[in-house]
Protein backbone atom coordinates (compact mmCIF):
# COMPACT_ATOMS: atom_id res chain seq x y z
CA UNK A 1 0.00 0.00 0.00
CA UNK A 2 1.32 3.47 -0.84
CA UNK A 3 0.59 4.98 2.59
CA UNK A 4 2.93 7.96 2.91
CA UNK A 5 5.82 6.38 1.01
CA UNK A 6 7.59 8.96 -1.16
CA UNK A 7 5.29 11.72 0.06
CA UNK A 8 6.71 14.98 1.41
CA UNK A 9 5.18 16.21 4.64
CA UNK A 10 5.88 19.36 6.66
CA UNK A 11 5.50 19.01 10.42
CA UNK A 12 5.56 22.31 12.30
CA UNK A 13 6.72 22.42 15.89
CA UNK A 14 8.51 19.12 15.30
CA UNK A 15 11.54 19.71 17.50
CA UNK A 16 10.08 17.97 20.54
CA UNK A 17 7.07 16.28 22.08
CA UNK A 18 4.24 15.30 19.78
CA UNK A 19 5.69 17.00 16.71
CA UNK A 20 8.95 15.10 17.04
CA UNK A 21 7.09 11.80 17.23
CA UNK A 22 4.94 12.74 14.23
CA UNK A 23 8.08 13.45 12.20
CA UNK A 24 9.82 10.25 13.27
CA UNK A 25 6.77 8.11 12.53
CA UNK A 26 6.15 9.67 9.11
CA UNK A 27 9.82 9.14 8.21
CA UNK A 28 9.71 5.50 9.31
CA UNK A 29 6.69 5.05 7.05
CA UNK A 30 8.66 6.35 4.07
CA UNK A 31 7.82 10.04 3.92
CA UNK A 32 10.37 12.79 3.47
CA UNK A 33 9.83 15.20 6.35
CA UNK A 34 10.49 18.90 6.78
CA UNK A 35 11.12 19.29 10.50
CA UNK A 36 10.12 22.83 11.37
CA UNK A 37 10.82 24.26 14.80
CA UNK A 38 11.58 27.79 15.93
CA UNK A 39 13.51 26.34 18.85
CA UNK A 40 11.87 28.58 21.42
CA UNK A 41 10.50 27.94 24.89
CA UNK A 42 6.99 26.82 25.74
CA UNK A 43 5.73 30.41 25.84
CA UNK A 44 7.17 31.15 22.40
CA UNK A 45 10.17 33.20 23.48
CA UNK A 46 13.65 32.49 22.18
CA UNK A 47 14.82 30.59 19.13
CA UNK A 48 17.48 28.18 17.95
CA UNK A 49 18.30 25.40 15.55
CA UNK A 50 19.26 22.60 17.94
CA UNK A 51 15.80 21.05 18.39
CA UNK A 52 14.99 20.69 14.68
CA UNK A 53 18.53 19.58 13.85
CA UNK A 54 18.42 16.82 16.44
CA UNK A 55 15.23 15.34 15.01
CA UNK A 56 16.58 15.55 11.46
CA UNK A 57 19.72 13.73 12.58
CA UNK A 58 17.64 11.01 14.23
CA UNK A 59 15.68 10.48 11.03
CA UNK A 60 18.76 10.43 8.82
CA UNK A 61 20.65 8.07 11.11
CA UNK A 62 17.71 5.66 10.82
CA UNK A 63 17.93 5.83 7.02
CA UNK A 64 15.12 8.32 6.48
CA UNK A 65 14.91 11.62 4.64
CA UNK A 66 14.50 14.91 6.46
CA UNK A 67 15.38 18.59 6.27
CA UNK A 68 15.31 21.20 9.02
CA UNK A 69 13.59 24.57 8.98
CA UNK A 70 13.68 27.16 11.77
CA UNK A 71 11.13 29.75 10.59
CA UNK A 72 8.20 30.99 12.66
CA UNK A 73 4.75 29.92 11.48
CA UNK A 74 3.31 33.11 12.96
CA UNK A 75 4.47 35.19 9.99
CA UNK A 76 3.43 34.63 6.34
CA UNK A 77 7.03 34.98 5.17
CA UNK A 78 8.17 32.27 7.57
CA UNK A 79 5.40 29.93 6.41
CA UNK A 80 6.31 30.52 2.76
CA UNK A 81 9.89 29.61 3.57
CA UNK A 82 8.80 26.41 5.32
CA UNK A 83 7.04 25.23 2.16
CA UNK A 84 9.96 26.47 0.05
CA UNK A 85 12.23 24.21 2.10
CA UNK A 86 10.09 21.22 1.11
CA UNK A 87 10.17 22.18 -2.57
CA UNK A 88 13.90 22.94 -2.59
CA UNK A 89 14.91 19.80 -0.69
CA UNK A 90 12.43 17.24 -2.02
CA UNK A 91 10.78 18.76 -5.09
CA UNK A 92 7.20 18.90 -3.84
CA UNK A 93 4.85 19.21 -0.85
CA UNK A 94 2.14 16.62 -0.20
CA UNK A 95 1.06 17.21 3.39
CA UNK A 96 1.05 19.66 6.27
CA UNK A 97 0.80 18.73 9.93
CA UNK A 98 0.10 22.03 11.68
CA UNK A 99 1.36 21.25 15.15
CA UNK A 100 3.38 24.29 16.27
CA UNK A 101 2.06 25.87 19.43
CA UNK A 102 2.79 27.88 22.54
CA UNK A 103 1.07 28.33 25.89
CA UNK A 104 0.38 31.57 27.71
CA UNK A 105 -2.30 30.55 30.16
CA UNK A 106 -4.22 32.83 32.46
CA UNK A 107 -7.78 33.46 33.56
CA UNK A 108 -9.76 35.67 31.21
CA UNK A 109 -9.96 38.66 33.55
CA UNK A 110 -6.15 38.68 33.65
CA UNK A 111 -5.62 37.92 29.95
CA UNK A 112 -3.43 40.56 28.34
CA UNK A 113 -3.77 41.47 24.69
CA UNK A 114 -0.18 40.37 24.12
CA UNK A 115 -0.85 36.87 25.48
CA UNK A 116 -4.11 36.60 23.54
CA UNK A 117 -2.53 37.78 20.31
CA UNK A 118 0.64 35.70 20.60
CA UNK A 119 -1.23 32.43 21.09
CA UNK A 120 -3.65 33.09 18.21
CA UNK A 121 -0.78 34.08 15.92
CA UNK A 122 1.09 30.82 16.46
CA UNK A 123 -1.84 28.38 16.54
CA UNK A 124 -4.55 29.87 14.33
CA UNK A 125 -2.62 32.25 12.09
CA UNK A 126 0.23 29.76 12.01
CA UNK A 127 -2.10 27.06 10.72
CA UNK A 128 -3.51 29.43 8.11
CA UNK A 129 -0.09 30.68 7.03
CA UNK A 130 1.49 27.27 6.41
CA UNK A 131 -1.58 25.67 4.82
CA UNK A 132 -2.12 28.73 2.63
CA UNK A 133 1.46 28.50 1.39
CA UNK A 134 0.99 24.81 0.53
CA UNK A 135 -2.53 25.15 -0.91
CA UNK A 136 -1.62 26.13 -4.52
CA UNK A 137 0.69 23.11 -4.74
CA UNK A 138 -2.04 20.80 -3.43
CA UNK A 139 -4.54 22.11 -5.99
CA UNK A 140 -2.09 21.90 -8.88
CA UNK A 141 -1.14 18.29 -8.18
CA UNK A 142 -4.66 17.22 -7.10
CA UNK A 143 -3.38 15.84 -3.83
CA UNK A 144 -2.97 17.20 -0.33
CA UNK A 145 -3.27 16.07 3.24
CA UNK A 146 -3.84 18.52 6.09
CA UNK A 147 -3.82 17.68 9.79
CA UNK A 148 -4.32 20.47 12.30
CA UNK A 149 -3.75 20.12 16.03
CA UNK A 150 -6.91 21.15 17.81
CA UNK A 151 -7.46 20.47 21.51
CA UNK A 152 -10.07 19.37 23.99
CA UNK A 153 -9.55 22.87 25.43
CA UNK A 154 -11.06 24.23 22.23
CA UNK A 155 -13.72 21.55 21.84
CA UNK A 156 -14.93 21.62 25.44
CA UNK A 157 -13.18 24.54 27.16
CA UNK A 158 -10.56 24.58 29.90
CA UNK A 159 -10.15 26.96 32.80
CA UNK A 160 -7.42 29.52 32.15
CA UNK A 161 -7.07 28.80 28.45
CA UNK A 162 -9.40 31.24 26.70
CA UNK A 163 -6.72 32.22 24.17
CA UNK A 164 -5.58 28.65 23.51
CA UNK A 165 -9.13 27.28 23.32
CA UNK A 166 -10.29 30.00 20.92
CA UNK A 167 -7.32 29.37 18.61
CA UNK A 168 -7.77 25.61 18.68
CA UNK A 169 -11.46 25.68 17.86
CA UNK A 170 -10.73 28.22 15.14
CA UNK A 171 -8.61 25.56 13.45
CA UNK A 172 -11.64 23.25 13.37
CA UNK A 173 -13.59 25.95 11.57
CA UNK A 174 -10.72 26.22 9.11
CA UNK A 175 -10.61 22.52 8.22
CA UNK A 176 -14.41 22.41 7.92
CA UNK A 177 -14.16 24.84 5.02
CA UNK A 178 -10.92 23.45 3.55
CA UNK A 179 -12.52 20.01 3.35
CA UNK A 180 -15.27 21.45 1.16
CA UNK A 181 -13.05 23.62 -1.00
CA UNK A 182 -10.45 20.91 -1.42
CA UNK A 183 -12.80 18.02 -2.18
CA UNK A 184 -12.48 18.11 -5.97
CA UNK A 185 -8.69 18.36 -5.70
CA UNK A 186 -8.29 15.26 -3.49
CA UNK A 187 -7.33 17.44 -0.54
CA UNK A 188 -8.33 15.97 2.82
CA UNK A 189 -8.40 18.17 5.92
CA UNK A 190 -8.79 16.73 9.41
CA UNK A 191 -8.13 17.69 13.02
CA UNK A 192 -6.60 15.79 15.89
CA UNK A 193 -6.96 16.61 19.58
CA UNK A 194 -3.97 14.87 21.16
CA UNK A 195 -3.66 14.04 24.83
CA UNK A 196 -0.02 13.35 25.61
CA UNK A 197 2.81 13.99 28.05
CA UNK A 198 4.90 16.82 26.61
CA UNK A 199 6.41 20.06 27.87
CA UNK A 200 3.05 21.66 26.99
CA UNK A 201 1.23 19.46 29.52
CA UNK A 202 3.90 18.62 32.11
CA UNK A 203 2.45 20.94 34.76
CA UNK A 204 -1.21 20.61 33.75
CA UNK A 205 -1.78 16.88 34.31
CA UNK A 206 -0.59 14.82 37.32
CA UNK A 207 2.48 12.55 36.85
CA UNK A 208 0.49 9.34 37.32
CA UNK A 209 -1.70 10.35 34.37
CA UNK A 210 1.13 11.61 32.18
CA UNK A 211 3.09 8.34 32.36
CA UNK A 212 0.39 6.60 30.31
CA UNK A 213 0.03 9.39 27.77
CA UNK A 214 3.07 9.03 25.55
CA UNK A 215 3.24 10.66 22.08
CA UNK A 216 3.77 7.21 20.55
CA UNK A 217 0.05 6.53 21.00
CA UNK A 218 -0.87 9.59 18.92
CA UNK A 219 1.63 9.63 16.05
CA UNK A 220 0.27 6.64 14.08
CA UNK A 221 -3.12 8.34 13.80
CA UNK A 222 -1.50 11.50 12.41
CA UNK A 223 0.50 9.42 9.93
CA UNK A 224 -2.66 7.63 8.80
CA UNK A 225 -4.36 10.98 8.20
CA UNK A 226 -1.53 11.79 5.77
CA UNK A 227 -1.86 8.60 3.71
CA UNK A 228 -2.82 8.36 0.09
CA UNK A 229 -5.67 5.95 0.87
CA UNK A 230 -7.38 8.21 3.40
CA UNK A 231 -11.05 8.73 2.60
CA UNK A 232 -12.02 10.77 5.66
CA UNK A 233 -12.12 14.54 5.64
CA UNK A 234 -13.69 17.22 7.83
CA UNK A 235 -13.28 14.97 10.89
CA UNK A 236 -11.99 15.47 14.43
CA UNK A 237 -10.21 12.75 16.39
CA UNK A 238 -9.37 12.75 20.11
CA UNK A 239 -6.34 10.54 20.68
CA UNK A 240 -4.38 9.63 23.78
CA UNK A 241 -3.38 6.82 26.11
CA UNK A 242 -4.33 4.14 23.60
CA UNK A 243 -7.83 5.43 22.87
CA UNK A 244 -8.80 6.85 19.47
CA UNK A 245 -12.18 8.58 19.28
CA UNK A 246 -14.01 10.56 16.65
CA UNK A 247 -16.03 13.53 17.85
CA UNK A 248 -18.53 15.64 15.92
CA UNK A 249 -21.18 18.32 16.26
CA UNK A 250 -24.75 17.12 16.73
CA UNK A 251 -28.10 18.89 16.39
CA UNK A 252 -31.67 18.01 17.24
CA UNK A 253 -34.79 18.49 15.15
CA UNK A 254 -35.54 21.68 17.04
CA UNK A 255 -38.81 23.57 17.01
CA UNK A 256 -40.26 25.39 14.02
CA UNK A 257 -42.54 28.38 14.59
CA UNK A 258 -45.05 29.36 11.89
CA UNK A 259 -44.83 33.00 12.95
CA UNK A 260 -42.25 35.05 14.82
CA UNK A 261 -42.45 33.70 18.39
CA UNK A 262 -42.85 35.73 21.54
CA UNK A 263 -40.43 35.35 24.40
CA UNK A 264 -43.12 33.35 26.19
CA UNK A 265 -43.45 31.07 23.15
CA UNK A 266 -39.70 30.36 23.31
CA UNK A 267 -39.87 29.72 27.04
CA UNK A 268 -42.78 27.30 26.59
CA UNK A 269 -40.81 25.26 24.05
CA UNK A 270 -37.38 25.62 25.69
CA UNK A 271 -37.18 22.05 26.99
CA UNK A 272 -37.90 20.74 23.48
CA UNK A 273 -35.44 23.17 21.90
CA UNK A 274 -32.64 22.04 24.20
CA UNK A 275 -33.39 18.30 24.18
CA UNK A 276 -30.52 16.41 22.50
CA UNK A 277 -31.77 12.89 23.23
CA UNK A 278 -32.54 12.24 19.54
CA UNK A 279 -29.84 14.48 18.05
CA UNK A 280 -28.06 13.51 14.83
CA UNK A 281 -24.70 14.51 13.43
CA UNK A 282 -24.87 18.03 12.08
CA UNK A 283 -24.32 18.75 8.39
CA UNK A 284 -25.22 22.38 7.82
CA UNK A 285 -24.94 23.74 4.29
CA UNK A 286 -26.64 26.81 2.89
CA UNK A 287 -26.11 25.75 -0.72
Amino acid sequence: MPGVADRVVVVTGAGGGLGREYALTLAREGAAVVVNDLGGSRDGTGSGSAMADQVVNEIREAGGRAAANYDSVAEPEGAENIIKTAIDEFGKIDGVVSNAGILRDGTFHKMTYENWDSVLKVHLYGGYNVIRAAWPHFREQSFGRIVVATSTSGLFGNFGQANYGAAKLGLVGLINTLAQEGAKYNIKANAIAPIAATRMTEDILPPEVLKNLTPEFVAPVVAHLCTEELADTDSIFIVGGGKVQRTALFQNEGVTFSAPPTVDDIAAKWSEITDLSAAKQAAFNLR
